[in-house]
């Protein structure tokens, strides 16, 4: 336990961002899930379940949750899917 004020405020700061965090995560693997199913399922929908985990994931990316470069790679696997039901 810190005895120090600004290391007390560092604590619930750091637990406020890490609420955050998860909630942004696990929004993010729910709209990937719905996705994925949706192409193993050759659902008609896959289409708007793509745009909106794409933009899930944009959203994580520019909140510093996870990485942009990992951002732009599973949007990479995203379109990737989507064509490959296409097919």
């Amino acid at each position: 336990m810190p005895n120090i004020k600004s290391a007390k405020k560092r604590v619930k700061v750091i637990a406020t961002k890490t609420l955050r965090n998860k909630m942004i995560k696990s929004a993010l693997k729910t709209d990937l899930k719905k996705f994925d199913a949706a192409v193993v399922a050759s659902d008609a929908n896959a289409k708007e379940l793509y745009t909106t985990a794409v933009s899930a994931v944009d959203k994580a990316a520019l909140k510093g949750t996870i990485h942009k470069n990992k951002a732009n790679r599973v949007k990479a696997q995203l379109a990737k899917k989507l064509n490959s039901q296409a097919e």
